[in-house]
């Protein structure tokens, strides 16, 4: 039996979970949300309560990844704000777990973040500098994981996510002197990350870092102005006044390795 265990099952962990299932796949999906478990049996995931702290794993962890051979990890970090969540430790908690599991491929979810900004040509091979606290703290994560013996790694670094549901000029709307009017925008939409999971666990491609951009790059003004009209909303207006700054994420290596199309290329 195909099993997998997705740590994370929301925006994108759910569907993604609803996908591998009509594929044949038995999924152990987690939540933190006890109001969501009908949600998931409806959907035949196999529900989980399971919440991971700095300090502690809540949860019936151990039977989560019981029979597992693939666990996917998709709990970002919340470290917009103030906050100042430990994310690295809460990974530190949850490694243990893994090595005395079943499990002996992990999918984890990460960000271009971890390249912080700058005017490059971002591949795989290009340094990791974040200038973020999440950048950072994801940054030490896929270190931990990658350098873990028991266990293959597979990183997936997502630009910016959207879907059918969800657009950034939705909180951009109407704003005024937003910075960077003229930086690139590195975005992906929900149906090509989930392709591409699938296309890494149906060539078992581990042991890999892989950049997850779609191949579409116009300025952020250009974007956002032509995305307010066709939702009418209230276009957004930028600042010229300083240089722009934006980085491209190029996702070549993906399309080489994985033979990956891209579904959605104009966002």
């Amino acid at each position: 039996m195909k099993q997998i265990s997705i740590l994370g099952c929301g925006w994108l962990g759910f569907p993604l979970a609803e996908t591998l299932i009509e594929k044949g796949f038995t999924v152990y999906g987690s939540t933190t949300s006890e109001e969501k478990i009908p949600l998931f049996e409806k959907s035949r995931i196999r529900p989980f309560l399971i919440a991971v702290e700095s300090n502690n794993v809540v949860g019936t962890v151990e039977d989560f990844l019981r029979g597992s051979e693939t666990l996917i990890i998709d709990i970002p970090p919340k470290l917009r704000g103030d906050s100042k969540e430990d994310f690295v430790g809460k990974m530190e908690q949850l490694i243990p777990y893994i090595e005395n599991s079943t499990v002996d491929k992990v999918l984890f979810i990460s960000s271009t973040s971890v390249y912080g900004e700058g005017n490059d040509m971002v591949t795989e091979e290009t340094e990791i500098n974040p200038d973020s606290e999440g950048g950072r703290q994801l940054a030490i994560v896929e270190k931990l994981l990658h350098m873990n013996g028991r266990f293959k790694t597979t990183v997936l670094r997502f630009g910016g996510l959207i879907g059918e549901d969800r657009n950034p000029i939705r909180f951009l709307a109407g704003r005024e002197n937003l910075n960077n009017p003229d930086a690139p925008i590195n975005l992906i939409h929900q149906e090509d990350c989930i392709g591409i999971i699938l296309k890494i666990i149906e060539t078992d491609s581990w042991n890999e870092t892989f950049n997850a951009a779609a191949p579409f790059h116009p300025s952020r003004a250009q974007y956002y102005t032509q995305k307010a009209l066709e939702l009418d909303l209230a276009p957004p207006t930028f600042n010229y006044g300083n240089t722009s700054t934006g980085k491209i994420i190029l996702s070549d290596k993906l399309k080489r390795v994985l033979d990956y199309t891209f579904i959605k290329t104009h966002l």
